[in-house]
């Protein structure tokens, strides 16, 4: 079953466990079914790739960036720096991401 996460495609986020703990990155993907996310330049794994010239692959070993669980990002506000997200509804009735330090929107 896959779970409403609170972070979208074009977030910035700083890796908060692991290898690339404190690396600041912008989530390329979201995979809400697997609870992960693509972020850019960070758990860069090495692939063996074979030439095809039908696609312009050249082929050898390609750095590319692995998933990460979201449990090991957290979004950078821009206020006060990475923080928790909590969502709330505004006056119309729409929901948005609000900063759990300073309490700001984060959706604009």
């Amino acid at each position: 079953m896959a779970l409403k996460l609170r972070l979208r495609k074009n977030d910035q986020v700083q890796v908060t466990a692991g290898r690339d703990k404190g690396k600041v990155g912008r989530i390329l993907t979201v995979y809400p079914e697997k609870s992960r996310v693509l972020v850019e330049q960070v758990n860069m794994v090495k692939r063996h790739t074979r030439p095809d010239p039908s696609r312009q692959i050249r082929g050898g070993i390609l750095e590319k960036e692995s998933t990460i669980h979201v449990s090991n990002v957290a979004l950078i506000c821009t206020e006060c720096g990475p923080t928790r997200i909590q969502i709330r509804e505004k006056a119309g009735g729409k929901k948005v991401r609000i900063c759990a330090k300073c309490e700001s929107v984060i959706d604009k």
